[in-house]
């Protein structure tokens, strides 16, 4: 059996524990009228939760489509944790509800499958969920972190060779690979009459400024700025034919070729822009458009 299969099974019994424990200390369902019978169904109970959480890793690996992997990276390892709990959770409080109702009806009416019953265990197995996210958390976070500063490490790399490879290669292969693409000197305007023409290798980034948008550029070496009255759609819209040029943020577009380095700190990832002191934020839902861009490109 693999490492990481074994982990998550190791994961799944400590959760499960955990739940028996606190069910064994607050005694909801009116298990202290079982007397030390209790003890056994909370094994029971213990042994529904723990087969329904294999069950769910199931159905997130053939449904969902999510299989476990940490080669994809610390934000896909998070997404599919909050997938877990998001289907185990109603599950888990499906599997006790019918426990209550055909087992522990008998010295407590109020066991009886009803919605009442459904909603107030599906509050305390979410309590008990919450509570185990972040314990596990705080457990795997030194892990997590030098995951992503792996992964921060191995994408600056890809993105080194790529900006040198730009740099290296030859006008002749430049010309036969770029030739169905659009031309290099772009020019950007909005609603009004101002417009910006440049050359798309020396755009920095763009940013949504209200109802402008500012665009920085290089021009005879120094850093440029212009304001265009345009919406970030329009920028991308016009963009959208230049690979290297990517949304990381609902503010920003940037030129992946002057990034001069990916930085990884505490859960945020930024973006350290060439020729000037600017440092471009990266939302998490756009983190995985700015990876497959480099990766396409490289």
């Amino acid at each position: 059996m693999k490492q990481g299969r074994i982990e998550t099974i190791t994961t799944r019994i400590i959760s499960t524990i955990f739940v028996v424990v606190a069910l064994a200390v607050f005694k909801p369902f009116g298990l202290d009228a079982w007397q030390w019978q209790a003890y056994v169904h909370l094994v029971v109970l213990g042994v529904i939760g723990f087969s329904i959480c294999l069950m769910t890793d199931i159905i997130l690996k053939y449904v969902v489509k999510m299989p476990r992997s940490f080669k994809k990276g610390v934000e896909y390892i998070i997404h599919r944790n909050l997938w877990f709990q998001f289907i185990n959770t109603p599950l888990v409080a499906l599997g006790i509800c019918l426990y209550r109702h055909f087992v522990l009806s008998d010295r407590v009416e109020g066991n009886h499958f009803s919605v009442v019953n459904f909603l107030e265990t599906l509050i305390i197995i979410a309590f008990c969920s919450f509570a185990i996210g972040l314990y596990w958390r705080f457990k795997f976070r030194s892990k997590y972190l030098a995951m992503e500063l792996e992964e921060t490490r191995l994408l600056n790399e890809q993105l080194q060779k790529l900006q040198q490879d730009q740099i290296v290669a030859k006008p002749e292969s430049v010309a036969k690979e770029t030739e169905d693409l659009p031309s290099s000197t772009l020019t950007l305007s909005g609603t009004t009459n101002e417009s910006v023409t440049l050359q798309i290798s020396n755009l920095l980034f763009i940013e949504a400024v209200g109802n402008y948008v500012k665009v920085s550029h290089l021009r005879d070496g120094q850093v440029h700025t212009d304001m265009l009255r345009a919406t970030m759609k329009q920028m991308e819209e016009t963009l959208q034919g230049y690979p290297m040029i990517v949304r990381c943020h609902r503010a920003f577009l940037v030129n992946l070729g002057q990034v001069e380095q990916i930085v990884s700190h505490s859960g945020s990832t930024q973006l350290l822009i060439k020729h000037c002191h600017e440092s471009l934020p990266v939302s998490r839902s756009n983190m995985s458009q700015v990876r497959a861009a480099i990766h396409k490109v490289s």
